[in-house]
């Protein structure tokens, strides 16, 4: 190491070095990713990189936050090259085990929330099925007046990461986890409200995906089959066995598929099927009631 380069210790320094090597890999707007990078390494707010410009950057920090820049640098979708990913406040461990949580997901979260605040009775339970890296779950059991989530999926790689997750973040007491199918884990229980992000692109469209996702991401969290509405179809199937009466099903689809994912709910049975825009303007969520309550959906 030279002497010049042994002197760079404090975070701005440190920023406008990252901010060159990312520039020099060809990523767009290097410093905001460098800040980014940095916020996601110490799990801190987007103003860290501001806030902590003259300070000097711990060693560990450092050495961090320089894989991080590498990796990034390399081509790896920035919360896997950090290795963190923020989703409604709390920074998740996230890495090719699990689906990167997205923005849309939170509008999830909180269309499930707001069903839940109208609850007048007992707190509902909620399954949250294919957890991923534990995203819903956590936020739901952290920010919601829920009696308990039963988070389930397939991967044990992945349910060993929400598990890590959510003790984390101090909400794995208010969490079953669970492996295997959908909703198959329940083993003939019932719930209040079935939460899912499934897999929703076609099978074809798999190659067209941008390489940051279609190169890195787990594809069992992506491919929905031929038409992308499979596990869709499947898992509407079940919820209508899981739900309790006036239960909830809360879906993410993609925008090209809402409105045949609402007639699928409807043709199983589901009443007051709705489509709901995400935070783009986009058709992203399918709500449906479980039959044999008279209250509000």
């Amino acid at each position: 190491m030279s002497d010049s380069a042994a002197v760079v210790t404090r975070t701005r320094d440190r920023l406008e070095r990252a901010s060159a090597v990312l520039a020099a890999a060809g990523v767009a707007e290097a410093r905001r990713e460098a800040e980014e990078l940095y916020a996601a390494v110490i799990c801190g707010a987007a103003s860290a990189a501001y806030l902590d410009r003259e300070c000097e950057m711990p060693a560990a920090i450092a050495a961090r936050f320089g894989d991080a820049v590498a990796r990034r640098a390399a081509g790896w979708p920035q919360a896997y090259a950090a290795g963190r990913a923020n989703f409604r406040g709390h920074w998740l461990s996230v890495d090719h085990r699990v689906l990167i949580p997205r923005a849309e997901t939170e509008g999830l979260v909180e269309l499930v929330m707001r069903w839940v605040y109208r609850r007048t009775a007992v707190p509902p339970v909620v399954a949250d099925v294919g957890t991923g890296s534990g995203a819903i779950a956590i936020a739901l059991a952290l920010e919601s007046t829920v009696s308990g989530v039963i988070a389930t999926d397939s991967s044990a790689e992945a349910l060993n990461l929400a598990v890590e997750n959510a003790a984390a973040l101090g909400a794995k007491e208010r969490i079953s986890f669970r492996r295997g199918h959908l909703l198959d884990p329940l083993l003939g229980e019932t719930v209040d409200v079935v939460v899912c992000n499934p897999p929703y692109v076609a099978t074809g469209e798999w190659q067209a995906l941008e390489p940051s996702v279609r190169d890195y991401e787990p594809q069992v969290a992506l491919d929905g089959g031929v038409d992308g509405m499979g596990v869709m179809r499947e898992l509407i199937g079940q919820a209508r066995s899981a739900l309790l009466p006036g239960g909830l099903l809360a879906l993410e689809v993609d925008a090209r598929r809402a409105a045949g994912t609402a007639e699928v709910a409807r043709s199983a049975g589901f009443e007051h099927v709705e489509v709901g825009d995400d935070l783009f303007g986009c058709p992203r969520y399918v709500r449906g009631r479980q039959p044999g309550r008279d209250d509000d959906p």
